[in-house]
């Protein structure tokens, strides 16, 4: 079996084990969690992303490295390839891309943001990024119409969310099953 076969696997069981984590964690209200799934799930996105913009030759290469754990690593300094290059890169072709990436995070790491049955954490945030999670949520998913809603009205809305990333992860699987390789205006 091919690198390629290995990892595209890989992300698609990922993805929908994420799918059916989400479910059980909405059913459970466990807020906190399902926003982690997210945030695991658009890791998924952002680096495939990456690996369409690059040259197959290279794409090639961090493929193998992910199927083998190794770091991805950059062509020329040897260094890592950073989250913060793929989620910017993301960010120039999907505009919410930075604020949920950046709030999923501040759920995976322990942060003030875990207080979320006393403290609201949309409140916690800086008020454009609050403005875009909101925005983003209302455009794409329906809701939640106030402009002061807190992380209590947002929370049915984030199964919905999971589904459009994990939508939005599968055309951009079946672009690198294709072995398409788009610009970053193309993504």
């Amino acid at each position: 079996m091919s690198s390629l076969s290995t990892f595209l696997r890989q992300v698609r069981s990922r993805s929908n084990e994420h799918l059916q984590a989400m479910r059980l964690l909405a059913q459970a209200h466990l807020a906190g969690q399902m926003v982690s799934v997210l945030r695991q799930e658009l890791d998924s996105m952002v680096r495939v992303i990456y690996l369409l913009t690059q040259r197959p030759e290279r794409r090639d290469l961090l493929i193998e490295a992910s199927v083998k754990g190794e770091k991805w690593l950059q062509e020329r300094s040897r260094a890592a390839v950073t989250d913060r290059e793929m989620v910017d890169l993301a960010q120039t072709l999907q505009g919410w891309t930075q604020s949920v990436y950046k709030f999923g995070c501040a759920f995976i790491h322990l942060s003030g943001l875990h207080d979320y049955n006393d403290r609201d954490p949309l409140s916690q945030l800086p008020s454009q990024e609050r403005r875009d999670i909101l925005e983003h949520c209302r455009h794409y998913h329906g809701g939640p119409s106030a402009d002061d809603a807190d992380f209590e009205a947002l929370v049915p809305y984030l199964p919905r969310v999971l589904e459009k990333i994990a939508s939005n992860l599968e055309c951009y699987l079946e672009a690198l099953e294709n072995g398409e390789v788009r610009s970053a205006s193309e993504v």
